[in-house]
């Protein structure tokens, strides 16, 4: 027990301290170099400075990622992207609510996010390592159906309401990337992220930018490499 809990602190530590500077860093795109989630970014602009948004938001995926650290071992990247950065946030907020003394200094971020991850990581790894082996297959049994609906029929829809509700380009090219990736991979979501970056890419710039066209190549190209090495063509006698 106590080398888990030394390894989860180093662990948590570093890698909230990173994400936490990171998604900080981002506010000052393209001055300065960032490294981030852009989904970070927006939930962070989401919960508008308030420290009580951003600890009610990061709530939400702790339950989530508990059960999941539980029943299968494993933390999900809910923990990095949303909960410690949101924490980390509302940690800060609570003494100084000006977002761009707090939420946008990497420096504050990350020392913020060390201390949430250290001691989030601590806390899940124990849980996980303590809780009966019994009570772990009741919450796999529970859990896996959940992620599986979650993942397969829910998070395409949205993403693909995202894309129509952008634009008729953006739209067409997300509902066409979609269905080729649904088909190559069994995941239509990379697919329909590609198509919202063309669709967007084609209606600011118009289809004879040479950036739209390396763009549609490079995803022409590599749906073909994926459908090759998965044997997607094998099905057709090709």
């Amino acid at each position: 027990m106590l080398e888990i809990i030394i390894y989860s602190a180093i662990i948590g530590i570093i890698g909230g301290g990173c994400i936490a500077a990171g998604a900080a860093r981002m506010f000052h795109a393209p001055e300065v170099q960032a490294m981030g989630a852009f989904r970070t970014l927006g939930e962070l602009n989401a919960c508008n400075g308030d420290p009580i948004a951003h600890f009610s938001f990061g709530l939400g995926f702790f339950f989530s990622s508990a059960a999941s650290a539980v029943a299968a071992g494993a933390l999900t990247q809910d923990v990095m992207h949303r909960i410690i950065p949101n924490w980390g946030a509302a940690a800060l907020l609570v003494k100084n609510n000006k977002p761009e003394e707090t939420l946008h200094n990497p420096k504050k971020m990350m020392c913020a996010g060390a201390a949430v991850g250290g001691v989030l990581m601590i806390f899940l790894n124990t849980m996980a390592r303590i809780i009966p082996e019994k009570l772990s297959l009741i919450a796999s049994e529970v859990l896996t159906p959940a992620t599986g609906w979650l993942i397969n029929p829910v998070m395409p829809a949205i993403f693909w309401l995202a894309a129509l509700d952008a634009g008729k380009q953006t739209g067409m090219w997300g509902t066409i990337l979609g269905g080729v990736s649904a088909l190559v991979s069994g995941n239509a979501v990379p697919g329909i992220v590609l198509g919202i970056l063309i669709g967007k890419s084609a209606e600011e710039n118009g289809y004879k930018s040479r950036i739209v066209q390396i763009l549609i190549a490079i995803v022409v190209i590599m749906f073909l490499v994926i459908a090759y090495f998965r044997g997607f063509f094998n099905q057709f006698g090709l």
